[in-house]
């Protein structure tokens, strides 16, 4: 479990880098500011490092298509780079899934 756990720990540092960037516009997103989309963002974050079990859909809903991270992409210039974020997000989760079924 530690690679599939680890890959997807690190997606999910990338994308949190994103949603800090200065001039981020969360209008279509469902968060007001960057302050709230840390603060769910991080709790799901720490529910993976400390191995505490929670439905991981909370975590897929964000970078679902027209999801969170998506509108606040597409509305702050960032929309590419959340593409190839996304993709390599849906593997590692398909694998962190993968290992908690062993």
């Amino acid at each position: 479990m530690h690679n599939a756990k680890e890959e997807l720990l690190n997606v999910l540092k990338e994308t949190r880098e994103l949603l800090v960037l200065p001039d981020n516009d969360f209008a279509w997103s469902r968060w007001d500011d960057t302050a709230e989309a840390l603060s769910e963002f991080d709790r799901l974050v720490a529910n993976i490092e400390s191995d505490r079990r929670f439905d991981l859909l909370d975590l897929a809903v964000l970078y679902a298509p027209t999801g969170s991270i998506q509108e606040v992409s597409l509305s702050s210039g960032w929309g590419r780079e959340f593409c190839d974020v996304a993709a390599r997000f849906d593997a590692a989760l398909a694998a962190y899934r993968q290992d908690l079924q062993i």
